[in-house]
């Protein structure tokens, strides 16, 4: 890994982590597309390419705690003052224990699909079909939204299970992680912006769970120590600064706008990743 190919990959990870449009594929694409341009074969990732990407969600993580930092110190607060006293009435509270409880949900569902997510990463035409299917379920969230009349702000338990499983499902590259939950949160009755807000602080734990674990569990410190950390870290600080504008824009534009353009966005980076990396296999 090279310092140009770092900063590249901190910009596409910093766009796509938070624009319903599947930042792991678009980490699977740059990665592939580089290779393919180098002559280098399309293999499994190697410990420190998958430790990079582990580091880039990291960064981009640090910008949603940044940019929500006032609303997690609300939900915190809430939800200790609701544990002392026994008394979840509270909306902040309740939304805590949601986020809570689809996390939990994800995890069931994420953990058996992650040997898949693992093996896909050397398989990105596959991963432009689902990246397709994406485009088609922003298009129909959109469609069923609009048909429902009154739209709510706050998320129920219900929606917080559907909403937990649409992110565990999303653990396969190609299906957008803030792409189907919020485009769950449309379907069962949440307004964009509620939606994307709740995606966002719904992606804290899973994200600050996979950037502590892995590097626990998997790691060989010898072998992490000839990692090109200069790169790393620079590409890390890039996935932050870009994803805390992303944050910043995406909030404004999806209150105005649909997320039909990230549907055809989705559908035609899709059609293109399957042709091109059929013709180079």
């Amino acid at each position: 890994m090279n310092l140009i190919q770092a900063v590249l990959m901190g910009i596409v990870q910093g766009l796509s982590e938070f624009l319903p449009i599947s930042s792991s594929a678009h980490l699977v694409f740059t990665s592939n597309f580089y290779k393919v341009i180098k002559n280098i074969p399309i293999v499994m990732q190697s410990n420190e390419e998958v430790f990079f990407d582990i580091m880039l969600h990291l960064g981009t993580l640090i910008a949603v705690l940044v940019y929500f930092r006032k609303e997690i110190r609300e939900l915190l607060t809430a939800l200790i003052k609701a544990i002392k006293t026994k008394d979840f009435s509270n909306n902040n509270a309740k939304t805590a224990i949601y986020i809570i409880l689809g996390t939990i949900v994800t995890i069931i569902l994420a953990l058996p699909l992650n040997k898949v997510a693992e093996k896909l990463v050397f398989h990105p035409a596959f991963v432009g079909g689902l990246l397709i299917i994406t485009g088609g379920t922003l298009f129909l969230s959109e469609y069923l939204s609009k048909r429902k009349i009154d739209k709510k702000q706050t998320v129920t338990m219900k929606q917080s299970i559907l909403i937990g499983l649409a992110q565990g499902i999303a653990v396969l590259p190609g299906f957008s992680r803030s792409g189907w939950t919020m485009a769950a949160g449309l379907f069962t009755g949440l307004d964009r912006e509620s939606a994307a807000k709740y995606s966002f602080l719904l992606s804290i734990p899973i994200i600050l769970g996979a950037s502590m674990i892995y590097p626990l569990v998997e790691i060989d410190i010898k072998e992490a120590l000839t990692y090109n950390w200069c790169s790393i870290i620079i590409g890390t600080i890039v996935s932050c600064l870009v994803g805390y504008l992303c944050i910043k824009y995406f909030m404004k534009f999806i209150a105005k706008f649909s997320l039909n353009i990230f549907g055809y966005y989705c559908v035609a980076v899709g059609v293109f990743t399957l042709v091109f990396f059929n013709i180079f296999k």
